[in-house]
């Protein structure tokens, strides 16, 4: 459970550490809003391309050792932020980060599914809220600890590589214990129509993600905030989260009834959106905190999902991969076109109402998702 949770929790540093300093970056750098958007899309899309790697990893290195491999990359890429002063190594470091993150998240599905088949719901639960703090630890800690190191943001991002570094340390002490009963084929599966659905729901609900972790705090601050209360909407959107990534699974499983929950979030999501769109005046902080704990619960329940659908641990890093790749190849476009549309219109408010527009979709989905009669 240890090495689980310490593997969950350097998953999104690498991402979402830009978001309180993209606009410094691109200003620093000269780099336009669609450019430096790349840092978020570009490991986004690698999560999604290279994430059908996974199952065959797992079965010519083992599954543990896989894991260990994903962890040393993604520390040594964080590690090599220290120069990111030149752009075309920043986005490197993007990528690099991306390729890690994309075949470790299919194994740990199938790492919970092989050690906690008995409490699938409990071991994802915790899954996914190391996952959530991670990801809000990247969020709220980077820019004052880029301010504690003289306003060096390179020393900012590079942080995260001692959690990288401290994880992969323990990945590397574990056994690695090759599958029970080796399947014939590690293919994802392509032609099953439901993995389709449960593929396109985590795009939209990523591609959201995404989308806000790169541009929330620079729509509140086009509209008059200043950058510390702006900010600070986005800290509370992104911590607030954190209990419902871990409630969501257990009630899933407690109540069997995940398809409701996953629609009533992106009913949720889609009035938040809206109003952020139209009238970002409107209660900020209030809208803020209930995205994040949509968000938060939308995610954990998509990333729970191939537990339940496959019955082994290759068939469920096989299906993970295929939700991966589909999700977040489609996810990716998110930040970029956000970014390209604030460009050629010259405010946020079109490209949230898209957003707003994505979570109805998603809400449509989810009712398309309910559990199987056993």
């Amino acid at each position: 459970m240890a090495a689980l949770l310490l593997a969950a929790v350097n998953l999104r540093p690498g991402i979402t550490s830009f978001a309180p300093l993209i606009e410094q970056i691109a200003i620093e750098l000269g780099l336009s809003r669609s450019t430096i958007s790349l840092t978020t899309a570009l490991p986004v899309l690698l999560m999604g391309l290279l994430a059908p790697l996974a199952p065959r990893l797992a079965l010519r290195f083992g599954l543990e050792r896989s894991i260990g491999l994903c962890l040393g990359l993604i520390a040594v890429a964080l590690l090599l932020r220290l120069f990111g002063e030149q752009a075309s190594l920043l986005i490197l470091t993007a990528a690099l980060v991306g390729a890690g993150i994309a075949v470790a998240g299919p194994l740990l599905s199938g790492f919970i599914k092989r050690y906690f088949l008995e409490r699938i719901g409990q071991a994802a639960a915790w899954y996914s809220l190391a996952m959530a703090v991670g990801g809000t630890l990247g969020a709220v800690v980077t820019a004052p600890a880029s301010e504690l190191f003289g306003q060096q943001w390179t020393w900012g991002l590079a942080l995260w590589a001692l959690p990288a570094f401290a994880a992969l340390a323990l990945w590397w002490r574990l056994p690695n214990q090759p599958d029970a009963v080796p399947e014939q084929r590690a293919g994802l599966p392509w032609r099953v129509p439901r993995a389709w659905l449960i593929s396109l729901y985590f795009a939209l609900q990523a591609g959201l993600f995404y989308a806000l972790a790169t541009w929330l705090v620079a729509r509140y601050h086009e509209v008059g905030f200043s950058m510390l209360h702006s900010n600070g909407f986005f800290s509370a959107f992104m911590m607030i989260g954190l209990p419902s990534s871990f409630i969501a699974p257990w009630l899933a499983q407690r109540f069997g009834q995940r398809h409701l929950l996953m629609c009533g979030s992106g009913v949720l999501a889609t009035l938040c959106l809206s109003a952020i769109a139209l009238v970002p005046q409107w209660q900020p902080l209030l809208v803020c905190m209930l995205l994040g704990v949509v968000l938060n619960a939308s995610f954990s329940l998509a990333l729970v999902l191939p537990m339940y659908e496959a019955s082994t641990p290759l068939a469920v890093s096989r299906l993970t991969a295929m939700m991966l790749c589909t999700g977040y190849s489609l996810a990716c476009l998110t930040p970029v076109l956000a970014g390209l549309g604030r460009d050629l219109s010259g405010d946020y408010r079109l490209p949230f109402l898209v957003l707003a527009g994505m979570a109805a979709i998603m809400a449509v989905l989810a009712t398309r998702l309910k559990p199987r009669q056993s």
